[in-house]
């Protein structure tokens, strides 16, 4: 026994049925008309749409070797409980997290080499100045933060990042409206035209970071990029000296989550700027397949400076690249509660000296 399918409305998703008298397919709801043909079409169209597939070769990194590892130290926060890599020479130190004490556990041992590392190109000098420039002109700003000594405390830092590699071939439904509106008499009418829109297209994707620290904060990371890859160079650990190395505790198959959301947003991002001249525009659907997908490990260059106040940490970044600088900054309330004192005080001085001259005139 054949099954009897049942159509909807492209337009509002309402039952739709075929009308004798017009001789077209009919909404009830919406008046949409359509020609069987075409209905037709369409819904077979979204029958074979596939499901998305955004799997991945996550074969990214290799093993350490032993004349490697053995000029590597592994470092271990007690209380963010961060893993830290440095060179051998490195004595005891504070966590570039939260600036407690870390102490050395032993030779690094476990997890994967990085396949890429991106040098850092911005001094310590030069963040330091960054920062100062950032404070700069914020008055407000709670004097521990314009402190010349804490900015010292800066700490250069190799953050682990997985990078993702795909081609994306992408399917996307809109449904779109256009308005018109005239004037007749003394009526005014608008007549709104609803239409599907279809677009189908490859769109390439290189090294999408995805933080592979826990204890560096995806926002913060993705708020001081972009970084320049074409900069980046094999891994040596020659790199290392005198900086810091987060080890990775989100391995790459656990960062894929992100990396699908990123390509994600990109993707959806790009097709809809390629759907002009309507007065909305309404996603429907999307469906997204990856080919060539892999991903490689590297390290990128961060200076991180840590500032408690009132109980509260306030983390700010600098790409050790490119010198683009994010973070949080506080506000001193007793500071604030002076400023507005005085602004107070000057537009009631204000107030009083133009009252005064207008009763004088």
């Amino acid at each position: 026994m054949e099954t009897l399918q049942l159509y909807k409305c492209p337009n509002c998703d309402g039952g739709i049925q075929f009308d004798p008298t017009a001789q077209k397919m009919k909404c009830p709801f919406c008046n949409t008309e359509l020609e069987a043909e075409a209905l037709q079409a369409y819904q077979k169209e979204l029958q074979d749409t596939p499901e998305d597939n955004m799997t991945w070769d996550t074969q990214a990194g290799s093993q350490w070797q032993d004349a490697e590892s053995r000029d590597l130290r592994q470092y271990t926060c007690k209380t963010c409980g961060g893993e830290i890599i440095t060179d051998a020479t490195t004595a005891a130190t504070s966590c570039p997290f939260c600036d407690n004490p870390v102490i050395m556990t032993g030779q690094l041992s476990g997890n994967l080499k990085p396949d890429y590392v991106i040098p850092f190109q911005v001094d310590k000098r030069a963040a330091i100045n960054i920062l100062k420039q950032h404070y700069q002109g914020k008055r407000l700003l709670p004097k521990v933060f314009k402190d010349e000594n804490h900015m010292e405390e800066v700490k250069g830092l190799y953050v682990p990042v997985w990078l993702f590699d795909a081609d994306a071939q992408a399917h996307i439904h809109y449904k779109t409206t256009r308005v018109r509106v005239w004037s007749s008499g003394d009526y005014r009418y608008m007549e709104t035209r609803h239409y599907r829109v279809i677009r189908r297209g490859f769109i390439g994707f290189s090294q999408v970071p995805v933080d592979g620290s826990s204890k560096m904060e995806d926002a913060l990371m993705e708020s001081i990029e972009p970084y320049d890859f074409s900069q980046a160079v094999d891994f040596g650990t020659a790199y290392l000296s005198g900086f810091f190395a987060d080890k990775y505790d989100v391995d790459s198959q656990a960062s894929i989550v992100r990396a699908n959301q990123r390509i994600r947003q990109s993707t959806e991002s790009a097709f809809a700027s390629t759907v002009t001249g309507y007065a909305t525009v309404i996603p429907v659907s999307t469906n997204i397949q990856l080919q060539n997908a892999s991903a490689k490990y590297a390290l990128y260059p961060v200076w991180l400076l840590n500032t408690r106040y009132k109980g509260k940490q306030f983390t700010f970044a600098v790409n050790g690249q490119t010198g683009k600088i994010a973070g949080d900054l506080p506000l001193d309330k007793g500071a604030f509660c002076r400023w507005l004192l005085g602004l107070t005080a000057a537009i009631g001085g204000a107030s009083f000296a133009l009252s005064w001259l207008v009763w004088y005139l």
